[in-house]
């Protein structure tokens, strides 16, 4: 896809800030590709943008208008769509990470037409993929898991592309939902490939590669979600991960969206070797990444301690402390 740049970024009616995480996460790593925000009333997320109407974004430069908020189903609610008719009608594009296709809307579809804008459905793919293999090929693999959906695997993957590659590693991050690709600008929105073709579709997006290459796959739901563990799995074996990051956060007590209770860091730990061996027996955990953007300094500093002895592996928040120890234990693990 080739998205025209720079970006006005609708961000909706979204609830909180998770419900936006596609916006904010664009904003988080390509923050001169933004011109500002566009929120409806009640809108309870918040970009740190300039807001904008459409006419206001266009006069700005915008080239797309970027929907970055999900929801439950990936569904495009009604109220949405004169704001995307007016992108349209403004010269705009439009781009979004639903799982109901913007062309599918017929008001979208004949706004598109009669101003002769793209329509970029990013969690659509065209290609064809085949069934996974399970070979082993060559080249390392680092895919980030969690005990939960929505809890810092896209970041933590980002995040350990910028400090491998500063430690002189040559790692490149894979994206495998919408937001991952609106950043890097390739990948394939997993979840929404048909399930006999997901460890194929992972095998696809990280071929063989040179021996001493990582690929930095980024994770989707998790194994213990009731709704998500599907794509889970066959993201895991596909991405026949060398090594793998546990990513959590720790003030959940249930599973987001469900009254499912989280698992353990451990749980996840075990049930990803036992499940990951089928395609990779040498499977091994090398770091847990926290989000604790709801702790004080302190009660970070305190929980990532505690999970360190308890787990005898290297804890961090990628985002306030940095991704320096579990790069170091990549280093003292694999060279």
């Amino acid at each position: 896809m080739d998205i025209a740049r720079p970006y006005l970024l609708f961000l909706g009616d979204a609830r909180d800030a998770l419900a936006a995480k596609t916006g904010l996460g664009v904003v988080d790593w390509r923050r001169d590709w933004v011109v500002g925000q566009l929120r409806l009333p009640g809108c309870n997320a918040d970009a740190k943008l300039p807001d904008m109407s459409v006419a206001e974004g266009a006069a700005a430069g915008a080239k797309t208008l970027v929907v970055g908020v999900v929801n439950a189903g990936g569904v495009l609610p009604d109220h949405w769509v004169s704001e995307i008719v007016a992108a349209l009608d403004a010269g705009l594009d439009v781009a979004a990470g639903l799982h109901t296709k913007l062309g599918s809307v017929p008001a979208i579809a004949e706004a598109a037409a009669r101003n002769g804008r793209k329509l970029h459905d990013v969690r659509h793919s065209s290609e064809r993929f085949a069934t996974g293999k399970g070979d082993k090929r060559p080249g390392k693999r680092l895919l980030t898991v969690g005990t939960d959906c929505s809890v810092g695997k896209k970041y933590t993957a980002l995040a350990l592309e910028t400090g491998m590659r500063e430690a002189g590693f040559d790692a490149d991050f894979k994206a495998t939902g919408q937001t991952g690709v609106l950043i890097s600008g390739r990948g394939v929105a997993i979840d929404a490939v048909v399930a006999d073709f997901i460890s194929g579709a992972v095998e696809w997006i990280s071929p063989a590669a040179d021996e001493s290459h990582w690929d930095l796959i980024e994770g989707q739901g998790s194994l213990f979600h009731p709704s998500f563990a599907g794509v889970s799995l066959g993201l895991l074996h596909g991405a026949q991960p060398d090594a793998f990051v546990v990513c959590h956060e720790p003030t959940r007590t249930t599973m987001r969206g469900v009254n499912t209770a989280l698992p353990t860091i451990g749980d996840v730990i075990h049930m990803t070797i036992a499940l990951g061996r089928l395609t990779n027996p040498a499977i091994r955990c090398v770091g847990v990444a926290v989000n604790t953007e709801k702790l004080s300094e302190d009660d970070a500093r305190a929980e990532l301690a505690r999970i360190e002895t308890l787990y005898k592996l290297p804890a961090t928040d990628p985002v306030r402390f940095g991704v320096g120890p579990i790069v170091e234990e990549v280093k003292r693990r694999f060279g």
